[in-house]
Protein backbone atom coordinates (compact mmCIF):
# COMPACT_ATOMS: atom_id res chain seq x y z
CA UNK A 1 0.00 0.00 0.00
CA UNK A 2 2.66 2.45 1.06
CA UNK A 3 5.03 1.71 -1.82
CA UNK A 4 1.70 2.92 -4.44
CA UNK A 5 1.03 6.30 -2.66
CA UNK A 6 4.68 7.83 -4.49
CA UNK A 7 3.13 6.24 -7.82
CA UNK A 8 -0.32 7.72 -6.77
CA UNK A 9 1.23 10.95 -6.24
CA UNK A 10 3.01 11.37 -9.46
CA UNK A 11 0.06 10.10 -11.48
CA UNK A 12 -1.99 12.80 -9.89
CA UNK A 13 0.70 15.64 -10.13
CA UNK A 14 1.41 14.54 -14.50
CA UNK A 15 -2.57 14.48 -14.58
CA UNK A 16 -2.64 18.33 -13.05
CA UNK A 17 0.38 19.20 -15.24
CA UNK A 18 -1.72 17.86 -17.99
CA UNK A 19 -4.61 19.89 -16.90
CA UNK A 20 -2.77 23.23 -16.30
CA UNK A 21 -1.19 22.72 -19.83
CA UNK A 22 -4.67 22.41 -21.67
CA UNK A 23 -6.54 24.88 -19.72
CA UNK A 24 -3.25 27.57 -20.18
CA UNK A 25 -4.14 30.70 -22.71
CA UNK A 26 -3.34 30.25 -26.48
CA UNK A 27 -0.15 32.38 -26.08
CA UNK A 28 1.14 29.85 -23.60
CA UNK A 29 0.28 26.84 -24.97
CA UNK A 30 1.94 27.89 -28.39
CA UNK A 31 4.96 29.30 -27.00
CA UNK A 32 7.79 27.88 -29.35
CA UNK A 33 9.94 24.66 -27.92
CA UNK A 34 13.04 24.68 -29.89
CA UNK A 35 14.73 27.17 -32.21
CA UNK A 36 12.99 25.66 -35.13
CA UNK A 37 9.42 26.81 -33.53
CA UNK A 38 11.01 29.94 -32.75
CA UNK A 39 9.73 32.96 -35.50
CA UNK A 40 11.22 36.18 -35.14
CA UNK A 41 14.83 37.72 -34.40
CA UNK A 42 16.80 36.13 -37.27
CA UNK A 43 19.15 39.24 -36.47
CA UNK A 44 20.29 37.20 -33.09
CA UNK A 45 19.55 33.93 -33.78
CA UNK A 46 19.01 33.29 -37.06
CA UNK A 47 21.24 30.24 -39.38
CA UNK A 48 24.85 30.89 -38.49
CA UNK A 49 24.52 33.64 -35.51
CA UNK A 50 26.64 33.47 -32.29
CA UNK A 51 23.72 33.44 -30.03
CA UNK A 52 21.99 30.24 -32.40
CA UNK A 53 25.48 28.62 -32.01
CA UNK A 54 26.05 28.84 -28.75
CA UNK A 55 22.80 27.35 -27.86
CA UNK A 56 22.62 24.65 -30.37
CA UNK A 57 25.82 23.67 -28.94
CA UNK A 58 24.94 24.06 -25.32
CA UNK A 59 27.96 26.39 -24.43
CA UNK A 60 26.67 29.25 -23.54
CA UNK A 61 29.24 30.17 -21.10
CA UNK A 62 28.56 33.55 -21.02
CA UNK A 63 26.03 35.70 -19.68
CA UNK A 64 23.45 37.72 -21.48
CA UNK A 65 20.69 40.12 -21.29
CA UNK A 66 17.80 39.66 -23.79
CA UNK A 67 16.24 43.45 -24.18
CA UNK A 68 12.84 44.25 -26.01
CA UNK A 69 9.58 45.21 -26.15
CA UNK A 70 7.09 43.16 -24.57
CA UNK A 71 5.51 40.05 -26.59
CA UNK A 72 8.94 39.69 -28.88
CA UNK A 73 9.95 36.57 -27.28
CA UNK A 74 12.61 36.74 -24.68
CA UNK A 75 10.90 34.44 -22.33
CA UNK A 76 10.09 32.10 -24.94
CA UNK A 77 13.95 32.13 -25.57
CA UNK A 78 15.23 31.62 -22.41
CA UNK A 79 12.68 28.89 -22.04
CA UNK A 80 14.46 27.04 -25.83
CA UNK A 81 17.71 27.94 -24.16
CA UNK A 82 16.52 25.50 -20.91
CA UNK A 83 15.18 22.69 -23.80
CA UNK A 84 18.42 22.50 -24.98
CA UNK A 85 20.82 22.57 -22.58
CA UNK A 86 21.99 20.23 -20.17
CA UNK A 87 22.96 22.55 -17.72
CA UNK A 88 20.16 22.59 -14.58
CA UNK A 89 17.73 25.77 -15.69
CA UNK A 90 16.62 28.20 -12.85
CA UNK A 91 14.22 30.89 -12.99
CA UNK A 92 13.58 33.36 -10.71
CA UNK A 93 10.87 36.40 -11.39
CA UNK A 94 12.17 39.88 -10.15
CA UNK A 95 8.83 40.92 -9.62
CA UNK A 96 8.26 38.23 -7.17
CA UNK A 97 11.56 36.83 -6.00
CA UNK A 98 14.62 38.88 -3.77
CA UNK A 99 17.62 38.07 -1.86
CA UNK A 100 16.28 35.57 -0.30
CA UNK A 101 14.95 33.29 -3.11
CA UNK A 102 18.58 34.24 -4.57
CA UNK A 103 20.25 32.78 -2.12
CA UNK A 104 18.50 29.85 -2.22
CA UNK A 105 19.32 29.50 -6.25
CA UNK A 106 23.10 30.14 -5.40
CA UNK A 107 23.47 27.48 -2.61
CA UNK A 108 21.59 24.78 -5.18
CA UNK A 109 24.10 26.08 -7.89
CA UNK A 110 27.21 25.62 -5.33
CA UNK A 111 26.02 21.93 -4.51
CA UNK A 112 25.15 20.57 -7.67
CA UNK A 113 28.56 21.73 -9.29
CA UNK A 114 30.05 20.22 -5.77
CA UNK A 115 28.15 17.33 -6.15
CA UNK A 116 27.90 16.33 -10.23
CA UNK A 117 29.80 19.34 -11.69
CA UNK A 118 26.32 20.23 -13.18
CA UNK A 119 26.76 24.09 -14.66
CA UNK A 120 23.42 26.04 -13.74
CA UNK A 121 21.54 28.57 -15.93
CA UNK A 122 19.78 31.10 -14.16
CA UNK A 123 16.74 33.09 -16.03
CA UNK A 124 15.83 36.42 -14.04
CA UNK A 125 12.71 37.88 -15.48
CA UNK A 126 12.03 41.45 -15.14
CA UNK A 127 15.31 41.80 -14.29
CA UNK A 128 14.93 46.12 -14.08
CA UNK A 129 12.62 45.24 -11.04
CA UNK A 130 15.82 43.95 -8.84
CA UNK A 131 17.23 47.43 -7.18
CA UNK A 132 20.53 47.80 -7.18
CA UNK A 133 21.23 46.27 -4.02
CA UNK A 134 20.11 42.96 -5.55
CA UNK A 135 21.39 43.13 -9.04
CA UNK A 136 24.77 43.65 -6.40
CA UNK A 137 23.81 40.29 -4.23
CA UNK A 138 23.86 38.43 -8.00
CA UNK A 139 27.10 40.15 -9.17
CA UNK A 140 29.79 37.33 -7.36
CA UNK A 141 28.32 34.54 -8.51
CA UNK A 142 27.95 35.63 -11.72
CA UNK A 143 31.80 36.93 -11.93
CA UNK A 144 33.06 33.31 -10.52
CA UNK A 145 30.50 31.30 -12.98
CA UNK A 146 28.52 29.80 -10.35
CA UNK A 147 25.73 30.47 -12.43
CA UNK A 148 25.36 31.93 -16.39
CA UNK A 149 23.02 34.43 -15.64
CA UNK A 150 20.12 35.27 -19.10
CA UNK A 151 18.65 38.43 -18.28
CA UNK A 152 15.22 39.75 -19.69
CA UNK A 153 13.86 43.31 -19.32
CA UNK A 154 11.95 45.23 -21.62
CA UNK A 155 14.18 48.18 -20.30
CA UNK A 156 17.22 50.00 -21.60
CA UNK A 157 19.91 47.74 -19.46
CA UNK A 158 22.73 50.62 -20.22
CA UNK A 159 20.47 52.51 -17.56
CA UNK A 160 18.35 49.98 -15.48
CA UNK A 161 21.05 47.03 -14.73
CA UNK A 162 24.23 47.41 -12.69
CA UNK A 163 27.25 48.63 -15.37
CA UNK A 164 29.62 45.69 -13.12
CA UNK A 165 26.64 43.03 -14.56
CA UNK A 166 26.45 44.51 -18.21
CA UNK A 167 29.73 44.63 -18.45
CA UNK A 168 29.79 41.00 -17.47
CA UNK A 169 26.72 39.93 -20.23
CA UNK A 170 26.18 40.20 -23.99
CA UNK A 171 23.32 42.38 -24.59
CA UNK A 172 20.99 40.97 -27.61
CA UNK A 173 18.15 43.78 -28.42
CA UNK A 174 14.98 41.77 -29.80
CA UNK A 175 12.70 43.89 -31.76
CA UNK A 176 8.83 43.93 -32.56
CA UNK A 177 7.90 41.28 -34.81
CA UNK A 178 6.84 42.19 -38.21
CA UNK A 179 3.23 41.45 -39.66
CA UNK A 180 4.21 38.38 -41.86
CA UNK A 181 5.85 36.95 -38.41
CA UNK A 182 2.72 37.56 -36.71
CA UNK A 183 0.70 36.12 -39.83
CA UNK A 184 3.20 32.71 -39.07
CA UNK A 185 2.01 32.56 -35.38
CA UNK A 186 -1.46 33.11 -36.16
CA UNK A 187 -1.44 30.43 -39.57
CA UNK A 188 0.42 28.25 -36.53
CA UNK A 189 -2.01 28.59 -33.87
CA UNK A 190 -5.54 27.67 -36.04
CA UNK A 191 -3.35 24.53 -37.14
CA UNK A 192 -1.99 23.22 -34.38
CA UNK A 193 -3.75 20.25 -33.68
CA UNK A 194 -2.05 19.53 -30.16
CA UNK A 195 -1.73 23.00 -28.77
CA UNK A 196 -3.57 25.00 -30.90
CA UNK A 197 -7.19 24.85 -32.81
CA UNK A 198 -6.01 22.64 -35.38
CA UNK A 199 -9.17 20.34 -34.34
CA UNK A 200 -11.92 23.04 -34.84
CA UNK A 201 -12.93 24.11 -38.09
CA UNK A 202 -12.14 27.94 -38.26
CA UNK A 203 -12.19 30.38 -40.89
CA UNK A 204 -10.21 33.54 -40.78
CA UNK A 205 -11.00 35.88 -43.52
CA UNK A 206 -7.65 37.76 -45.20
CA UNK A 207 -9.42 41.25 -43.65
CA UNK A 208 -9.82 39.67 -40.40
CA UNK A 209 -5.50 38.10 -40.46
CA UNK A 210 -4.51 41.81 -42.06
CA UNK A 211 -5.77 43.76 -38.87
CA UNK A 212 -4.67 41.19 -36.19
CA UNK A 213 -1.50 41.15 -37.84
CA UNK A 214 -1.29 45.48 -37.79
CA UNK A 215 -3.21 46.22 -34.58
CA UNK A 216 -0.91 43.64 -32.74
CA UNK A 217 2.10 45.84 -32.76
CA UNK A 218 4.24 43.41 -32.88
CA UNK A 219 3.27 41.78 -29.81
CA UNK A 220 3.01 38.04 -30.31
CA UNK A 221 1.28 37.85 -27.27
CA UNK A 222 -1.52 40.20 -28.18
CA UNK A 223 -1.74 38.85 -31.79
CA UNK A 224 -2.53 35.16 -29.87
CA UNK A 225 -4.68 37.00 -26.92
CA UNK A 226 -7.13 38.58 -29.65
CA UNK A 227 -7.23 35.13 -31.70
CA UNK A 228 -8.29 33.64 -29.01
CA UNK A 229 -10.68 35.71 -28.04
CA UNK A 230 -12.12 35.35 -31.17
CA UNK A 231 -12.53 32.08 -31.76
CA UNK A 232 -14.08 31.51 -28.24
CA UNK A 233 -16.21 34.01 -28.15
CA UNK A 234 -17.74 33.27 -31.61
CA UNK A 235 -20.54 30.47 -32.51
CA UNK A 236 -19.81 28.08 -35.39
CA UNK A 237 -22.23 27.93 -37.55
CA UNK A 238 -24.11 25.29 -38.81
CA UNK A 239 -21.70 23.11 -40.60
CA UNK A 240 -19.39 23.61 -37.34
CA UNK A 241 -17.07 26.42 -39.08
CA UNK A 242 -16.16 29.61 -36.76
CA UNK A 243 -15.80 32.54 -38.68
CA UNK A 244 -13.62 34.94 -37.54
CA UNK A 245 -14.47 38.45 -39.76
CA UNK A 246 -13.21 41.40 -39.92
CA UNK A 247 -15.74 42.84 -37.45
CA UNK A 248 -15.25 40.13 -34.86
CA UNK A 249 -11.18 40.77 -35.06
CA UNK A 250 -11.97 44.36 -34.62
CA UNK A 251 -14.07 43.33 -31.30
CA UNK A 252 -11.57 40.93 -30.03
CA UNK A 253 -8.90 43.98 -30.34
CA UNK A 254 -10.59 47.15 -30.10
CA UNK A 255 -7.58 49.55 -28.89
CA UNK A 256 -4.17 49.69 -31.12
CA UNK A 257 -1.92 48.73 -28.57
CA UNK A 258 0.42 51.47 -28.09
CA UNK A 259 3.90 50.47 -26.80
CA UNK A 260 4.34 52.88 -23.40
CA UNK A 261 5.78 52.50 -20.20
CA UNK A 262 5.57 55.68 -18.49
CA UNK A 263 8.63 54.11 -16.33
CA UNK A 264 10.54 52.97 -19.45
CA UNK A 265 12.29 53.83 -22.94
CA UNK A 266 8.97 54.02 -24.76
CA UNK A 267 8.02 56.84 -22.43
CA UNK A 268 11.11 58.77 -22.41
CA UNK A 269 12.02 58.31 -26.19
CA UNK A 270 8.03 59.54 -27.25
CA UNK A 271 8.48 62.20 -25.00
CA UNK A 272 12.12 62.98 -26.73
CA UNK A 273 10.41 63.14 -30.11
CA UNK A 274 7.51 65.44 -29.03
CA UNK A 275 9.98 67.90 -27.90
CA UNK A 276 12.26 67.38 -30.79
CA UNK A 277 9.39 67.81 -33.16
CA UNK A 278 8.32 71.44 -31.25
CA UNK A 279 12.34 72.49 -31.36
CA UNK A 280 11.75 71.57 -34.94
CA UNK A 281 9.27 73.46 -35.74
CA UNK A 282 6.88 70.70 -37.22
CA UNK A 283 3.43 71.53 -35.78
CA UNK A 284 2.20 67.96 -37.09
CA UNK A 285 4.94 65.63 -35.80
CA UNK A 286 4.24 67.68 -32.60
CA UNK A 287 0.99 67.04 -32.38
CA UNK A 288 1.13 62.84 -33.60
CA UNK A 289 3.26 62.37 -30.45
CA UNK A 290 1.12 64.42 -27.98
CA UNK A 291 -1.87 62.00 -29.27
CA UNK A 292 0.23 58.87 -28.55
CA UNK A 293 1.34 60.27 -24.91
CA UNK A 294 -2.40 61.36 -24.49
CA UNK A 295 -3.63 58.31 -25.73
CA UNK A 296 -1.52 55.97 -24.22
CA UNK A 297 -2.67 57.83 -20.44
CA UNK A 298 0.67 59.97 -20.04
CA UNK A 299 0.33 62.54 -17.26
CA UNK A 300 -0.77 65.52 -18.85
CA UNK A 301 0.94 67.92 -16.12
CA UNK A 302 4.47 66.00 -17.12
CA UNK A 303 4.11 67.22 -21.07
CA UNK A 304 2.96 70.79 -19.64
CA UNK A 305 5.88 70.91 -17.48
CA UNK A 306 8.26 70.01 -20.72
CA UNK A 307 6.60 72.55 -22.78
CA UNK A 308 7.47 75.34 -20.18
CA UNK A 309 11.16 74.47 -20.02
CA UNK A 310 10.96 74.37 -23.79
CA UNK A 311 9.82 77.74 -24.19
CA UNK A 312 12.75 78.79 -21.71
CA UNK A 313 15.52 76.75 -23.86
CA UNK A 314 14.38 77.03 -27.32
CA UNK A 315 11.82 79.72 -27.69
CA UNK A 316 13.37 82.42 -25.28
CA UNK A 317 13.54 86.08 -26.10
CA UNK A 318 12.60 85.31 -29.95
CA UNK A 319 9.32 85.09 -28.71
CA UNK A 320 8.70 85.89 -24.99
CA UNK A 321 5.51 85.07 -25.11
CA UNK A 322 5.94 81.52 -25.57
CA UNK A 323 6.75 81.13 -21.75
CA UNK A 324 3.71 83.36 -20.79
CA UNK A 325 1.63 80.90 -22.93
CA UNK A 326 3.05 77.32 -21.63
CA UNK A 327 2.76 79.02 -18.21
CA UNK A 328 -1.00 79.77 -18.93
CA UNK A 329 -2.06 76.37 -20.23
CA UNK A 330 -0.50 74.92 -17.05
CA UNK A 331 -3.04 77.08 -15.43
CA UNK A 332 -6.33 76.66 -17.94
CA UNK A 333 -5.44 72.96 -17.27
CA UNK A 334 -5.37 72.67 -13.72
CA UNK A 335 -9.17 74.44 -13.85
CA UNK A 336 -10.91 72.99 -16.43
CA UNK A 337 -9.09 69.08 -16.31
CA UNK A 338 -9.75 66.61 -18.92
CA UNK A 339 -10.94 66.04 -21.33
CA UNK A 340 -11.52 69.71 -22.14
CA UNK A 341 -8.26 70.42 -20.87
CA UNK A 342 -6.68 69.01 -23.88
CA UNK A 343 -7.16 72.31 -25.78
CA UNK A 344 -4.61 74.18 -23.41
CA UNK A 345 -2.18 71.97 -24.31
CA UNK A 346 -2.72 71.58 -27.98
CA UNK A 347 -2.36 75.26 -28.05
CA UNK A 348 0.78 75.59 -26.40
CA UNK A 349 1.98 72.60 -28.40
CA UNK A 350 0.62 74.55 -31.58
CA UNK A 351 2.36 78.18 -30.47
CA UNK A 352 5.61 76.80 -29.39
CA UNK A 353 6.00 74.80 -32.31
CA UNK A 354 5.26 77.97 -35.03
CA UNK A 355 6.93 80.55 -33.02
CA UNK A 356 10.59 81.65 -34.36
CA UNK A 357 13.47 79.95 -32.18
CA UNK A 358 16.10 80.87 -30.11
CA UNK A 359 18.47 79.20 -27.68
CA UNK A 360 20.34 82.56 -26.44
CA UNK A 361 19.20 81.60 -22.67
CA UNK A 362 21.75 78.41 -22.69
CA UNK A 363 24.49 81.75 -22.34
CA UNK A 364 23.64 81.82 -19.03
CA UNK A 365 25.66 77.90 -18.90
CA UNK A 366 28.48 79.62 -20.45
CA UNK A 367 29.02 81.99 -17.14
CA UNK A 368 28.89 79.05 -15.12
CA UNK A 369 31.36 77.10 -17.23
CA UNK A 370 33.43 80.12 -16.63
CA UNK A 371 32.78 80.46 -12.70
CA UNK A 372 33.91 76.52 -12.40
CA UNK A 373 36.98 77.32 -14.06
CA UNK A 374 38.26 80.36 -12.58
CA UNK A 375 36.35 80.33 -9.25
CA UNK A 376 33.78 83.45 -9.18
CA UNK A 377 35.26 87.25 -9.22
CA UNK A 378 34.70 89.64 -6.37
CA UNK A 379 31.63 92.62 -6.64
CA UNK A 380 33.14 95.58 -8.14
CA UNK A 381 32.83 98.07 -5.03
CA UNK A 382 30.23 100.48 -7.26
CA UNK A 383 28.17 97.54 -7.35
CA UNK A 384 27.92 96.47 -3.37
CA UNK A 385 25.51 97.03 -1.55
CA UNK A 386 25.96 100.29 0.17
CA UNK A 387 23.06 100.53 3.00
CA UNK A 388 24.90 98.71 5.67
CA UNK A 389 28.19 101.08 6.17
CA UNK A 390 28.75 103.15 2.65
CA UNK A 391 30.88 105.88 4.41
CA UNK A 392 33.22 103.69 6.14
CA UNK A 393 33.85 100.63 3.31
CA UNK A 394 33.14 102.85 0.19
CA UNK A 395 30.65 99.89 -0.60
CA UNK A 396 28.15 101.21 -3.34
CA UNK A 397 29.92 104.83 -4.25
CA UNK A 398 30.42 105.32 -7.63
CA UNK A 399 27.70 103.50 -8.90
CA UNK A 400 25.29 105.83 -11.25
CA UNK A 401 21.52 104.94 -11.25
CA UNK A 402 20.73 104.67 -14.89
CA UNK A 403 17.38 105.74 -15.06
CA UNK A 404 19.20 109.47 -14.08
CA UNK A 405 20.30 109.38 -17.71
CA UNK A 406 18.80 109.41 -21.05
CA UNK A 407 17.54 106.52 -22.53
CA UNK A 408 17.55 104.68 -19.10
CA UNK A 409 20.81 103.83 -20.14
CA UNK A 410 24.60 104.85 -18.65
CA UNK A 411 27.78 102.56 -19.71
CA UNK A 412 29.41 101.31 -16.57
CA UNK A 413 31.41 98.54 -15.06
CA UNK A 414 29.15 95.38 -14.16
CA UNK A 415 31.45 92.88 -14.60
CA UNK A 416 34.58 91.74 -12.51
CA UNK A 417 37.61 93.71 -13.96
CA UNK A 418 39.41 90.64 -15.30
CA UNK A 419 35.80 89.85 -17.12
CA UNK A 420 35.69 93.34 -18.85
CA UNK A 421 34.50 92.38 -22.69
CA UNK A 422 33.56 89.29 -22.18
CA UNK A 423 30.26 88.33 -23.46
CA UNK A 424 28.10 85.34 -22.81
CA UNK A 425 24.86 86.68 -24.25
CA UNK A 426 24.93 85.89 -27.96
CA UNK A 427 21.16 87.31 -29.24
CA UNK A 428 19.73 85.34 -32.44
CA UNK A 429 18.28 87.44 -35.10
CA UNK A 430 14.63 85.97 -34.62
CA UNK A 431 11.60 87.31 -33.58
CA UNK A 432 11.69 89.87 -30.79
CA UNK A 433 15.57 88.80 -29.80
CA UNK A 434 16.58 90.94 -33.18
CA UNK A 435 15.44 93.94 -32.07
CA UNK A 436 17.51 92.79 -28.56
CA UNK A 437 20.24 92.29 -30.47
CA UNK A 438 20.18 95.59 -32.23
CA UNK A 439 19.67 97.71 -28.79
CA UNK A 440 22.36 95.77 -27.17
CA UNK A 441 25.13 96.03 -29.81
CA UNK A 442 24.60 100.23 -29.12
CA UNK A 443 24.89 99.58 -25.22
CA UNK A 444 28.07 97.62 -25.28
CA UNK A 445 29.49 99.54 -28.53
CA UNK A 446 29.11 102.50 -25.55
CA UNK A 447 30.31 100.87 -22.79
CA UNK A 448 33.78 99.75 -24.62
CA UNK A 449 34.28 103.41 -25.61
CA UNK A 450 33.37 104.40 -22.16
CA UNK A 451 35.84 101.90 -20.14
CA UNK A 452 38.16 101.80 -22.75
CA UNK A 453 37.64 97.69 -23.33
CA UNK A 454 39.58 96.97 -26.39
CA UNK A 455 38.79 92.73 -26.29
CA UNK A 456 35.63 91.92 -27.76
CA UNK A 457 35.14 88.19 -26.67
CA UNK A 458 31.97 86.33 -27.67
CA UNK A 459 31.99 82.82 -26.21
CA UNK A 460 31.74 80.28 -28.52
CA UNK A 461 28.61 77.30 -28.09
CA UNK A 462 29.61 74.67 -25.90
CA UNK A 463 29.45 71.14 -26.73
CA UNK A 464 25.67 69.72 -25.36
CA UNK A 465 27.50 67.63 -23.28
CA UNK A 466 29.21 69.99 -21.53
CA UNK A 467 25.65 71.70 -21.22
CA UNK A 468 24.30 68.54 -20.00
CA UNK A 469 26.75 68.46 -17.28
CA UNK A 470 26.34 72.16 -16.25
CA UNK A 471 22.22 71.71 -15.92
CA UNK A 472 22.72 68.34 -13.70
CA UNK A 473 25.11 70.30 -11.74
CA UNK A 474 22.20 72.69 -11.25
CA UNK A 475 19.89 70.13 -9.85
Amino acid sequence: MFAIIPFMTDLFDHAMHERLQNDAPLAARMRPRTLEEYIGQEHIIGEGKLLRRAIESDRLFSSIILWGPPGTGKTTLAQVIANQTKSHFETLSAILAGKAELREVIERALERNRLYKQRTILFVDEIHRWNKAQQDALLPYVENGTVTLIGATTENPFFEVIKALVSRSRIFQLRNLNQVEIGQLLQRAISDPLRGYGTRKIHLTDEARAHLEDVATGDARNALNALELAVESTPPDADGVIHVTLEVAQESIQRRAVLYDKDGDAHYDTISAFIKSVRGSDPDAALYWLAKMLYAGEDPRFILRRLVILAGEDIGLADPLGLVVASSAITAFDFIGLPEGIYPIVEATLYLATAPKSNSAGAYFKAMQRIEQEGAGSVPKHLQDGNRDREATGQGMGYQYPHEFEGHYTPQQYLPKRLLGTYFYAPSQEGYEAQVQARLELWREAQRKALNIEKHETLPDLPEETIQTLKRNIK
